[in-house]
């Protein structure tokens, strides 16, 4: 799934968006994947330039809308955090699509599959990631 909406966002057909928090994010995770012996030194390093190598790539091709983490997205986020009981960061996923008017909005994470359901944004579950709690 996810290497198809690449595909369609590489030939034109849409443009991918994402929270800038989300880079730290797949930084965050590579890193704890590296500690726990999961990814070699060679393999972390392997990941980490391509996710950062594709992500500049789709930039410059104007495929890729980072959006910035503003205040106003994060108060946005709030009322969400609370009510659907989610952390910030992945709400943060939730008020950015709504910010560009996503027509999608992609995530391995159910409670934020479910939450964007009920705020009224398409979403699919893509059920295959590993999920732990923010922290």
């Amino acid at each position: 799934m996810v290497a198809e909406v690449y595909g369609r966002a590489l030939d034109g057909e849409l443009t991918l968006s994402f929270s800038a928090w989300n880079i730290g994010e797949v930084l965050r995770v590579l890193d704890r994947y590296r500690r726990r012996g999961w990814l070699s030194e060679e393999d972390y390093e392997a990941a980490r330039r391509q996710f950062m190598g594709e992500t500049v790539r789709l930039l410059k091709l104007r495929l890729l809308k980072i959006v910035p983490v503003k205040t106003r997205l994060l108060i946005q986020a709030w009322p969400i955090v609370e009510k659907y009981h989610v952390c910030e960061a992945d709400v943060l996923q939730i008020v950015s699509a709504r910010h560009v008017s996503a027509g999608e909005l992609y995530t391995g994470d159910k409670q934020v599959h479910e939450a964007a359901l009920r705020e009224g944004i398409d979403s699919t579950y893509l059920g295959w990631m590993h999920q732990e709690a923010c922290t």
